[in-house]
């Protein structure tokens, strides 16, 4: 009583103890009242909630106007189109490469049922296959790639493409014993496009690609020559092999995205090597392979540039 008193004398509200403001234990089955908030002090201010700046933000832009803005719209679905045609191409490709990459493999294997006896029917054979193949499936990826930026696309459509080089290169050489040339490559393709549009044209990269895989080709038929007796046959691929390497390692180390090309270099070299095994082995051996190359009174094995090394 005197605490209030002296409280009520001084106009201050009484303070307690903290453990007399303590609430004090609910009994089972009896719930206390939830307490009021007591007023503001008559000095303070009214407590305000602060707000996001992203809310502030938010609500500064029209909503309405955000949501429908039909330039954006427009753009973003061009984007889309774009990327949807893009793609569907791609699949298209890919496809289209496969076959020809097919087919190639075909007139390889036909190439090599080269024999003394059915040389010409079977290169005759080959080049109608060769031609079918340029006629039904390089003709689609001329189709799908005229007048765009095939750069773009090169990675799915290149495997057919280096498929197809070697095919045509091998059935040059076993007719005429020449490269077929890049050029040559291009203009064959002029006929399959539209003149309205820019034509497709195979780079440098892919036909080099095709080439180096053209000597693991020769090396199979150079094997098969000797063990068929043309010896002299397996002597011009041995050298045409040798050149083409030796053409290819003066340009390899200058082109820019050579990885790919370096490990077929490497593969490359092994040919050369077996090719020039075999004929070393006949050089060397040649007494062994008597019965095997007929009866000829005076048969040649001098092993290329063998003479030069005698000296």
């Amino acid at each position: 009583m005197v605490l209030l008193r002296v409280c009520h004398r001084f106009g201050r509200p009484p303070r307690f103890p903290s453990f007399l403001s303590m609430a004090a234990p609910q009994q089972p089955g009896k719930t206390l009242p939830r307490p009021c908030p007591s007023p503001p002090l008559s000095g303070s201010a009214p407590k305000r909630f602060r707000a996001m700046a992203t809310d502030v933000a938010a609500a500064a832009v029209d909503p309405p106007a955000a949501r429908g803005c039909p330039a954006m719209k427009a753009e973003f679905a061009k984007h889309a189109e774009y990327l949807n045609a893009l793609n569907d191409k791609r699949e298209r490709l890919v496809k289209a490469s496969r076959d020809v990459t097919m087919n190639s493999k075909k007139v390889i294997f036909q190439v090599h049922r080269i024999t003394k006896v059915n040389r010409d029917e079977v290169l005759s054979k080959a080049e109608n296959d060769l031609a079918a193949v340029v006629n039904q499936y390089i003709a689609k990826l001329v189709k799908e790639l005229q007048g765009t930026d095939f750069w773009k696309l090169r990675r799915a459509y290149t495997f057919g493409v280096q498929e197809y080089v070697e095919a045509a290169t091998l059935c040059r050489f076993c007719k005429t014993g020449t490269l077929l040339s890049l050029a040559e490559i291009n203009d064959s393709l002029l006929a399959l496009s539209d003149k309205s549009v820019e034509p497709l044209q195979l780079n440098v990269l892919d036909y080099l690609l095709g080439v180096a895989d053209l000597s693991g080709e020769l090396m199979r038929l150079a094997i098969g020559r000797i063990s068929d007796g043309e010896v002299e046959y397996a002597k011009t691929i041995c050298a045409f092999v040798r050149d083409i390497y030796r053409e290819l390692t003066l340009v390899v180390p200058l082109m820019d995205d050579n990885n790919e090309m370096k490990k077929k270099m490497e593969v490359m070299l092994q040919s050369v090597v077996k090719i020039e095994n075999a004929c070393f082995s006949v050089h060397v051996r040649g007494s062994e392979y008597i019965p095997l190359l007929g009866s000829s009174g005076d048969p040649d094995y001098s092993f290329f540039g063998a003479s030069d090394f005698d000296q």
